[in-house]
């Protein structure tokens, strides 16, 4: 009984990081040795697992999964002329180096049942402008992407793959994160691998790493070491981070498995909700991986996602609400972008769409606890 009282008035946050021992024996060693800045062993060494893991050549790892993609857009000499094919419905850092390029961003609607990117309307949008086609997969399930990489090699398009949220996903079991000319990914703390803050490029092309390394330390030369042809940004990761992030990926295997069990022990107890759009469980050529669990409500419910949201925090339970549609953002519609354009479904996934809980730290109990919240909240 007491246990059940502690859960009761304790918050349950949209997320925790389930930290071990090796996390901290690997931080102490830099603390111990001073190695605390970029410079140190377990920047390449974990550089170096990352491409493994994925079969890549090169891996390049900077400050977040923001400065991630500002890199791979400038290594890709996007600019103006230029157009960008992203999805509406993702986060806003996939925008921001597109339009500071001067490039034009080109937006596709979502799918109403995985929440990627509605692949007939990227191949409506290609023009001879298309320089490059963003690839963002969302939330648990990959783009499928074996179309648009089609795509791209006959139009001669470059793919950018934003693999932020599919650390251990696979797309017809060849990992996500190797389908891109470069391809990014974040460590931020709610994703299955984290170094606090933290992201990384990888590529298999020789000449798009290295400029991806200088980019990323401010295009520092060799021999002129403060004399600079081109303009970068400091986004190296720091040894204290990678040494975080190394025995992560150690235990990414057991991450994996354990956001799928959560999902499923999720599903099972909310399918009782019928006005509730759950997760897809899988695809043809994917298995949910649960990075974050969501839920879409029925218009039919009588609120929307915000006020859901509102209840449940009452009840202390943590939720986030889904992204904000690209075209529906004040700061880019002040900018005059896509201010006559509708993306009906990432609208409504936006107004009606929320994620809870999903944290690799989260127990079975905790589990048992939101459904049942929830359940009181939505039905």
């Amino acid at each position: 009984m007491k246990k059940k009282l502690r859960l009761r008035n304790k918050f349950i946050p949209v997320n925790t990081p389930r930290l071990s021992n090796q996390e901290k024996i690997n931080v102490k060693k830099c603390l111990d040795t001073g190695w605390i800045s970029s410079e140190g062993q377990f920047v390449n060494q974990f550089e170096d697992q990352f491409a493994n893991r994925l079969g890549r050549n090169y891996a390049i790892a900077v400050t977040s999964g923001t400065a991630a993609l500002d890199v791979a857009i400038e290594a890709l000499l996007i600019g103006p002329g230029d157009e960008v094919i992203l999805p509406a419905f993702t986060i806003i850092s996939c925008i921001g180096q597109i339009i500071r390029s001067g490039a034009t961003p080109v937006l596709v609607d979502s799918d109403p049942l995985t929440w990627n990117m509605n692949l007939k309307q990227v191949e409506e949008k290609i023009t001879e402008h298309t320089k490059a086609i963003m690839v963002v997969h969302i939330f648990g399930l990959p783009v499928d992407v074996e179309p648009l990489l089609e795509i791209a090699k006959n139009k001669n398009i470059k793919i950018i793959e934003d693999a932020a949220e599919m650390h251990g996903q696979t797309y017809y079991e060849k990992p996500c994160g190797s389908f891109g000319d470069i391809s990014t990914f974040s460590f931020y703390s709610n994703k299955l691998i984290t170094t606090g803050e933290g992201g990384m490029l990888v590529t298999d092309d020789e000449q798009l790493a290295m400029d991806c390394r200088s980019l990323r330390n401010l295009c520092f030369q060799p021999k002129k070491r403060f004399v600079h042809e081109r303009l970068g940004w400091n986004y190296r990761m720091t040894n204290l981070q990678a040494a975080l992030g190394l025995a992560q990926l150690e235990r990414l295997d057991e991450f994996v498995q354990r956001k799928r069990s959560m999902g499923k022990k999720y599903t099972q107890g909310l399918r009782v909700l019928n006005e509730v759009q759950l997760p897809l469980e899988k695809t043809d050529y994917a298995e949910n991986i649960y990075w974050v669990f969501g839920l879409v409500l029925d218009d039919s419910i009588g609120f929307d996602a915000e006020e859901a949201i509102k209840m449940l925090g009452e009840k202390g339970i943590g939720c986030r609400p889904f992204f904000c549609p690209m075209n529906q953002q004040p700061v880019l519609r002040e900018m005059g972008f896509f201010l006559n354009e509708s993306y009906p479904v990432a609208e409504r996934l936006y107004k009606q769409g929320f994620y809870i809980p999903s944290g690799t730290a989260l127990t079975s109990e905790h589990i048992n606890h939101v459904t049942k919240k929830l359940i009181e909240v939505l039905k």
